[in-house]
């Protein structure tokens, strides 16, 4: 697979992705979409992430995405050979990412230790449910129970339900995201040492980095916080109303000058200098009067019509959009938020665009993901030179898949 990179800031580095379902995939096509040539190795039997989410005539439609801008290569690393062909891959690498449980790549022989000894260089990116050390480090662990462990899952919901859950997965992306900005942090260290170094990304303690105000208010003041659904705690008005016509509006008129011109979009703007309402601080001991008034003023109205007075008053808010309507968004489709790319049995297929957007070197998505495997002979071909007999040979024994060799 030949990708123009030329003009991306990571073109020109390698990386070798271990990892499957969500955290690790997430970091990898984060790198890729900015030009790193991103080698994907895969189970024979593929990554779990393949049967995950919706499918399509026996499509995996969120590996498209997760999977876009690599080369996929299935090895099985739990075979000596298999473990061998990996070192001779990172040998040439920049980087590792894995999000095995730790423990794992050391029972495989494939300790940092022994893969930088021969790539000093090597930046080794590990996600991981606790951390590589401390007592729970060994333990299985996924994002949903880091939420849970951070504390993260104890305010999210309302107070008079069981605690909820984003229904996405929202601590593996920010998890895979944090293991990128440290692979960065690492490669910009390189740059100065000629030495890389291990990143230690844990879910849980991702997770937990959602917490910081709730960190100071416990250790300070013995404040636990609470489940109070849309509402933001110490935030007033800042809550979901509802419209006349059923669509929910998200208000956030936290500062004091847009509360009094909130005030003002509600046809009174002397409530602006009511002793409760003088400041968000005091308008948050008040916060259930300050959400009957603003619910009082939404429930008068269509949406159109409370979208444009918030409008013409400069509030900031946004109906809560499902899918349906981020894909019609015109700010959304000006932008190309969603973008298409081909796929040989799909046709056109919409996938998330690239974040952030530099305005010199931007990332692009430039391929989908494919099968398992699909790229496993032409790059341990282009990579290590192994000839098209030895490939068809490995093959054979379990040690690599992939269908073209099986023709």
């Amino acid at each position: 697979m030949q990708r123009d990179a030329m003009l991306k800031p990571l073109s020109g580095y390698t990386v070798i992705e271990l990892g499957s379902t969500v955290a690790g995939p997430f970091c990898g096509r984060l790198l890729a979409d900015f030009g790193a040539s991103v080698i994907k190795v895969e189970t024979p039997e593929g990554d779990a992430l393949r049967s995950m989410g919706s499918h399509k005539d026996g499509v995996s439609l969120y590996a498209l995405s997760m999977f876009r801008n690599k080369e996929l290569i299935s090895v099985d690393l739990r075979n000596e050979e298999g473990q061998s062909l990996l070192r001779q891959l990172v040998d040439k690498a920049d980087f590792v990412i894995e999000n095995f449980r730790p423990g794992t790549l050391e029972r495989w022989g494939l300790s940092y230790e022994t893969l930088s000894a021969s790539n000093p260089g090597l930046i080794l990116i590990r996600i991981s449910g606790y951390g590589q050390d401390g007592p729970y480090s060994r333990q299985p662990g996924y994002g949903v129970i880091g939420e849970a462990l951070s504390g993260l899952r104890s305010i999210t919901g309302d107070p008079d339900r069981p605690p909820a859950r984003v229904a996405t997965s929202l601590s593996d992306y920010v998890t895979g995201l944090y293991g990128a900005f440290g692979g960065m942090l690492a490669l910009e260290a390189r740059h100065r040492t000629g030495k890389g170094q291990i990143v230690d990304t844990a879910l849980a303690e991702c997770a937990f980095s959602f917490m910081e105000p709730h960190v100071m208010a416990y250790d300070q003041l013995g404040v636990i916080a609470e489940r109070a659904g849309s509402r933001l705690p110490g935030s007033s008005p800042n809550n979901l109303y509802q419209s006349a016509d059923g669509c929910f509006i998200h208000v956030a008129a936290l500062a004091d000058p847009i509360f009094r011109r909130l005030c003002t979009a509600l046809g009174d703007p002397g409530l602006a200098d009511d002793p409760r309402y003088v400041s968000n601080r005091l308008r948050s001991q008040h916060s259930d009067d300050v959400d009957a008034l603003v619910q009082e003023w939404v429930g008068a109205r269509s949406y159109e019509e409370a979208h444009r007075l918030l409008t013409a008053h400069d509030i900031p808010h946004a109906k809560i959009y499902n899918i349906d309507d981020v894909f019609t968004d015109p700010h959304f489709c000006a932008r190309e938020t969603i973008t298409r790319r081909p796929h040989d049995s799909l046709g056109m297929v919409a996938v998330p665009n690239v974040t952030p957007r530099l305005s010199d070197t931007p990332g692009q998505v430039d391929t989908l993901g494919r099968e398992t495997g699909a790229d496993t002979a032409s790059v341990l071909g282009r990579m290590l030179g192994i000839s098209a007999e030895a490939l068809a040979g490995l093959h054979s024994r379990g040690v690599i898949f992939d269908e073209r060799l099986a023709r």
